[in-house]
């Protein structure tokens, strides 16, 4: 089997992926990407939130935003709705995103390849050897990189790499999602808002439920930490979804409901991010906020700091790598922790939700401090958030 080479090869091209690629390539990195689908951002049960400037701060084209949303709804178990102001963030799909983000990456001369399936990988003396499938022409073949870069997502299977994680599989969270097309338009709130829920199911399972409205569809969907039987997950948004239809379009005639499913990875971070010239981010790393879902951002942080570390290092993988490292970790990786102990907390006691979500809406700073990276908070900043986790734990016991 001949052995094709390139001097960066990222695996997916994601939220994570594309961006890595991209900047690598504007750098004059030769990058070669494999995506397993055959339409770049497809398959992906994904609400596509995007925070407040995403898109000037990727470089994006705001065509792909179908809605600005300067209202965020909070509901807890109870279905007490706490709505915070913030903004404005915008909605959009993973197909417009991830297909925008690499055609500017193809622009800078990555070469993205789709129907490519990654299977192995291993570590020689002076490359990283990935073996993947060609489904469209169905043979085997293998690319020889000086670095590599895992993005491919959730589905990230590397247990048998350096970069494995024993409680990957338990952090899984199964989701479900319906875009709703409408014959009229959602009550106007509904296009202002992103909507998330958080309550029992009817198994007595924890739920996470979202509405995120888009320019021709609302996307409804929910995800149950591990494994649920797929009739049940079904019967549990038909509800969820009833709830919603309800409030937001009881008038309205369904035109069509396209289903999607997908698992979603909702716990902490990997403890080891790179080996030698490797590294992972976006999902694949767990870079996801337990307590949202969102991850987009963070994904594609990860991608443009791997990509600045190389460029910085582009004769040296494992020293580029360790950069990469620190530099996620400093940035987001500590949030990220500490929000999945938050939401093992609020689990433990349900009628936690409402107490957090009702001193959110209270005070305002309070949302803007939290989603800010560690690097860039304040002394006051941090004393605030102090102060702050001190009033929620006084009035959660």
């Amino acid at each position: 089997m001949s052995v094709e080479r390139t001097e960066l090869l990222v695996i997916g091209c994601g939220p994570a992926g594309a961006p890595a690629a991209r900047e690598a390539a504007r750098a004059g990195v030769q990058t070669i990407v494999l995506e397993k689908d055959a339409v770049i951002g497809a398959k992906r049960v994904c609400a596509a939130g995007l925070r407040p400037g995403f898109c000037s701060d990727f470089d994006l084209s705001r065509d792909i935003v179908h809605c600005d949303t300067p209202r965020l709804a909070l509901f807890d178990a109870r279905g007490v709705e706490h709505a915070l102001r913030f903004g404005p963030g915008h909605t959009t799909t993973r197909e417009e995103l991830d297909g925008a983000i690499a055609q500017l990456a193809l622009a800078e001369g990555a070469d993205i390849r789709t129907r490519m399936l990654f299977r192995d990988v291993r570590f020689e003396r002076d490359s990283i050897v990935a073996t993947y499938a060609d489904l469209a022409g169905g043979t085997r073949k293998e690319i020889a990189a000086h670095a590599l870069f895992f993005a491919q997502g959730s589905t990230a299977v590397l247990e048998s790499t350096p970069l494995g994680y024993a409680r990957w599989r338990s952090g899984l969270m199964t989701t479900l999602q319906y875009r709703v097309y409408l014959e009229q338009p959602a009550a106007p709130i509904a296009y202002e808002s992103l909507e998330m829920h958080y309550y029992l199911g009817q198994e007595g399972r924890q739920v996470v439920g979202w509405m995120f409205p888009k320019k021709d569809h609302l996307a409804i969907g929910l995800g149950v930490v591990g494994k649920m039987e797929g009739h049940s997950l079904r019967q549990e948004l038909d509800a969820f979804t009833q709830r919603v239809a309800a409030r937001l379009y009881p008038a309205s005639a369904v035109r069509a409901v396209k289903t999607e499913g997908h698992l979603l990875y909702m716990e902490a971070p990997r403890d080891v991010l790179r080996h030698e010239g490797a590294a992972v981010g976006g999902t694949a790393a767990g870079f996801v906020d337990a307590t949202n879902g969102e991850g987009i951002y963070e994904a594609a942080l990860s991608g443009r700091l791997f990509a600045d570390a190389l460029h910085r290092h582009r004769n040296d993988p494992r020293a580029a790598t360790r950069r990469y490292a620190h530099a996620v970790r400093s940035r987001f990786v500590k949030r990220l922790q500490h929000r999945v102990k938050l939401m093992h907390f609020l689990e433990r006691k349900p009628e936690r939700f409402g107490v957090l979500f009702e001193q959110l809406a209270a005070t305002p700073h309070l949302p803007e401090v939290l989603h800010a990276e560690g690097n860039r908070r304040t002394v006051r900043d941090r004393v605030f958030l102090y102060a702050q986790m001190a009033r929620f734990l006084a009035k959660s016991a």
